[in-house]
């Protein structure tokens, strides 16, 4: 036990009772592990650097923006957030969140002039964007960015962030950790919406987020 806890408090910065869950579920979920490059804009959300050049997020910090951007979402409409996924690993917890919160959702290929062109078929006017990754979403952002509306994303130790409203740090190409991050942000937004009373109100599990190889 001794040693687990040493090993956590190398990891993240220490073993907290107050996270959303236990910091082992983060720490196996990989939610914690970003990459070997980190952007300037990120160096407050990272814990250390490990031998092998990854950069390691502060699980803390994550646990603390999952809350506040659950309670920031749940401030809207259901139907007027929308949350975009162009990564493959990031589709089916997206898809999954937005279907659970009556989230808009596009998954996939974004379609230029999705927020700015009337015209288009695909036009959408949301009052708030939730991107998995501001770099493999920059279509997306960039146009909420013109719009004027508010952009919530999940980003890695190397995303920049400076046209990002609220940042949520974790490693944003895991399979398990974009599982995880998007599980915990349906259960915030529920509880803050009042429609799941508890954590156990929230018969979903992360499995349930998590896409198929």
């Amino acid at each position: 036990m001794e040693e687990q806890a040493v090993t956590e408090t190398e990891e993240t910065g220490g073993p907290d009772s107050r996270l959303l869950i236990p910091e082992d579920v983060y720490l196996t979920s990989g939610v914690h592990i970003g990459t070997q490059q980190k952007s300037a804009d990120m160096k407050d959300f990272i814990f250390k650097v490990r031998s092998d050049g990854l950069y390691v997020l502060d699980v803390k910090k994550t646990d603390d923006r999952i809350r506040v951007a659950a309670k920031f979402l749940a401030r809207y409409t259901p139907n007027m957030v929308l949350v975009v996924s162009a990564r493959q690993y990031g589709q089916k917890p997206a898809k999954i969140f937005a279907k659970v919160t009556g989230a808009g959702i596009v998954a996939g290929r974004f379609v230029p002039g999705s927020l700015t062109n009337p015209v288009l078929p695909s036009f959408v006017e949301p009052e708030v964007v939730l991107v998995t990754d501001p770099a493999a979403d920059d279509q997306a952002l960039s146009e909420a960015l013109s719009v004027g509306i508010p952009i919530v994303a999940v980003c890695d130790a190397n995303n920049e962030t400076r046209n990002v409203d609220l940042v949520v740090p974790s490693n944003n190409k895991g399979r398990r950790a974009l599982a995880t991050v998007y599980w915990l942000l349906a259960r915030e937004v529920l509880k803050a919406r009042g429609a799941v009373p508890t954590d156990e109100d929230f018969k979903m599990t992360v499995d349930d987020f998590e896409a198929s190889l």
